[in-house]
């Protein structure tokens, strides 16, 4: 149980819970007409019993008044004083358009016009609670925003221990834990268009010890936000903790006009009393059917060009490619970068991003006989864009410099040779928005579009935004949100993968608009091992590409293949690199992928045995009603004469039989297990054998019930 204890309030004149199945979240107006939370911890059952609780802290923190620690809420009204105290006025509770239970707590300042709602959804079902802020200006003037969270939650336990997840390129998501203690720990981007380059915005918070996969009580939040993001840790000198979500304030003091209203992204987070499983779980199943566009339908497999060709291609190429993918027996053929351009023909990274229109050289019919030449093999048709960006050496650049983002008097630095289109300004919302709806008008037969975001903002100067730049980082995010709302309205069945550079752009406000992202650059089946599990503590299998290549070629086929299938699979290879027998296995196993899609992408993950804990991985997927599962198994580097231990699978239900079978099989002996029928409780309790002394090996388990 978390308990908070008191800060000046005394008297709860009234209370309210927030509640799911298992968590409430407890607020108490004090005796001074603020609005305080009292508790967040399992749910409380009784409510003759929240009449005991103590205060809390504040529920939104501001500066300038008597607390000392980090605010939530920091305004500069019109006449310069930088102070906000906020009272309680009402609150109400509905049930929002997705059925969701809302609850909205109006706050106003007694001496300024200022009002702020802070609106809570909770999902049930899925213990999940997503929060975020209204600030609106009453005044006759403009104010200005410094700070301005969507969340603050407030916990009061023994000890805290923060896991993060930071990388860089092709090596994202390091998983790291420490200790909380007095002070601010920050997690933070100043990155602005690729903002999770460093750091995706999630972490895990393990609440009075260390928690594991099935132990512990662990907060697991994210930000769904496109942008600049931070985190704030804040442990006072009682060992309370102040946790603050939100867009980074970082160069972005905001001008609210009169009567304007600012709404804070969503802070999403889910509370589990069972480890970071559950907690996972809770999100994967929110997301499923809140969230991700088309969260509950189908994945297509597909066969990229980009390892096959790189830049150098034509449409005959092309065409060859394509009967790969048909030999393969995937859903779609993607065009990747490399086929747009004329005055400077895309035949690298350094010329013609921004100018979209088809290379004559290379693409002398276009890509509506791409599409056409697909068709006729029976495969879908896909196309890569990155519409947000621009080479200096483009013609889009030499028209329009003043829709790029660049320092006036200053020489312009280049991320990946190129630079970013000023979103804050409408023509470049709607140049971006034309790159889409060109290509759909004129090729209605696309489709999947992998938009693609690789460079971060540099040269942070807006020619649009004039002496508002400090705008600029918030105002970008809303301009890319205004683009992609207008390409769901126009073409709202369009899948679209949310790619930068790998893992450079992942939230779930972007992923209202994306059926899918690009975990990582690194194919390398051995670190996607790591990368796709880090990922997944906050997003579902589904959401996640993981695509078979040549990186690691120590590792066998069914091994980059067996690692791609814990994901929406897909391949860029080269058929012609392949030998009969690896043609055969991929055949198959994309075969067995399809049968098995419902349960990989739609069922429940339990991650069974972490890399991180040494030589072995393996993680699980059921059904919802626990008739059907998939085990993945993986000797990463086993150990001379290592003890071995069974692999306890989760999630059964312990009363019914089920088959043990190996799928997935290239050559060599069946495990031991394999044909084999087994209780759920035989195989939660005891086991399977699923590891071996081979290094790079992998199994596949299907298990279905009898």
């Amino acid at each position: 149980m978390v308990l908070l204890c008191s800060l000046g309030a005394t008297a709860q004149r009234q209370q309210f819970t927030i509640e799911t199945q298992h968590v409430s979240l407890v607020f108490g107006v004090g005796d001074n007409g603020r609005l305080y939370q009292n508790y967040l911890g399992p749910r409380l059952s009784h409510a003759s019993d929240l009449e005991h609780l103590p205060g809390g802290i504040e529920a939104f923190l501001t500066h300038g008044m008597e607390d000392y620690f980090e605010p939530a809420l920091h305004i500069q009204h019109a006449d310069g004083n930088p102070s906000t105290e906020l009272k309680y006025v009402s609150h109400e509770t509905s049930t929002a358009s997705d059925g969701a239970s809302q609850t909205v707590f109006t706050l106003r300042d007694d001496k300024y016009p200022v009002t702020v709602r802070l609106i809570f959804k909770a999902y049930a079902d899925q213990d999940v609670i997503v929060a975020h802020s209204e600030i609106v200006n009453g005044e006759k003037r403009a104010v200005t925003l410094h700070n301005y969270a969507s969340c603050l939650l407030s916990l009061s336990r023994n000890q805290y221990w923060l896991t993060e997840f930071s990388g860089d390129w092709a090596n994202e998501v390091n998983m790291s834990e420490s200790e909380l203690n007095f002070g601010k720990k920050v997690l933070d981007t100043k990155l602005g268009s690729r903002a999770s380059m460093f750091m995706p915005s999630f972490f895990q918070l393990s609440l009075g010890g260390k928690s594991t996969e099935t132990t512990g009580e662990v907060l697991v939040g994210t930000l769904a936000w496109t942008g600049n993001y931070r985190f704030t840790f804040d442990v006072d000198q009682n060992h309370r903790l102040r946790l603050i979500s939100g867009i980074n304030p970082y160069f972005s003091a905001y001008e609210l006009k009169a009567g304007e209203t600012f709404v804070t992204p969503d802070f999403i987070f889910t509370l589990s009393m069972q480890g970071r499983g559950l907690a996972s779980r809770n999100l994967h199943r929110w997301a499923r059917h809140y969230r991700l566009k088309n969260g509950e339908g189908n994945r297509m497999t597909l066969l990229n060009n980009w390892e096959a060709t790189f830049f150098d291609f034509d449409e005959q190429k092309l065409v060859g490619l394509m009967d790969d993918a048909v030999r393969l027996g995937v859903d779609m053929f993607l065009l990747d970068d490399g086929w747009f351009g004329n005055k400077y023909p895309r035949s690298s990274d350094h010329q013609g991003l921004g100018d979209w229109q088809e290379t004559a050289s290379k693409l002398p019919h276009k890509v509506g006989y791409l599409c056409e030449q697909a068709a006729k093999k029976g495969i879908k048709f896909g196309i890569w864009i990155e519409p947000e960006m621009v080479n200096p050496k483009s013609e889009l650049y030499e028209k329009h410099k003043d829709w790029v983002i660049h320092l006036p008097n200053r020489d312009e630095y280049y991320f990946r040779n190129q630079m970013v289109l000023d979103l804050s300004n409408p023509q470049v919302q709607d140049h971006v928005f034309g790159v889409v709806d060109r290509l759909m008008t004129d090729y209605p037969q696309i489709a999947f579009f992998k938009w693609d975001c690789n460079s971060p903002i540099t040269n942070i100067f807006s020619p649009y935004l004039k002496d508002k730049q400090t705008h600029l980082y918030v105002d970008y995010v809303r301009g890319l949100y205004k683009v992609l709302e207008r390409i769901r309205t126009k073409y709202p069945d369009l899948p679209m993968m949310l790619c930068s550079g790998g893992g450079g752009r992942i939230d779930y406000e972007a992923l209202r608009y994306f059926t899918e992202f690009w975990p990582s650059d690194n194919t390398d089946p051995v670190e996607r091992l790591y990368i796709q599990y880090g990922f997944s503590s906050v997003y579902p299998a589904k959401a996640q590409c993981a695509h078979v290549t040549t990186w690691n070629k120590q590792a066998s086929i069914k091994f980059r293949v067996d690692v791609a299938s814990m994901g929406k699979l897909g391949f860029d290879i080269k058929c012609s690199d392949l030998k009969d027998d690896e043609i055969k296995f991929c055949q198959q196993a994309i075969a067995t992928y399809n049968r098995l899609k419902p349960v990989i992408l739609d069922g429940d993950m339990y991650r069974l045995v972490s890399p991180y804990e040494g030589n072995h991985a393996s993680t699980m997927m059921v059904s919802p009603d626990q008739s059907h599962a998939v085990v993945f198994a993986f000797d990463i580097n086993p150990r001379y004469r290592e003890n071995l231990l069974p692999v306890r699978l989760q999630g059964l239900d312990p009363n019914r039989q089920y088959r043990v079978t190996e799928v997935n099989r290239m050559g060599g002996w069946p495990l031991g297990c394999d044909g084999k029928t087994y209780s759920g409780e035989y195989l939660m309790t005891v086991g399977l054998n699923l590891f071996g002394t081979t290094r790079l090996t992998s199994h596949v388990i299907e298990v279905t019930t009898l």
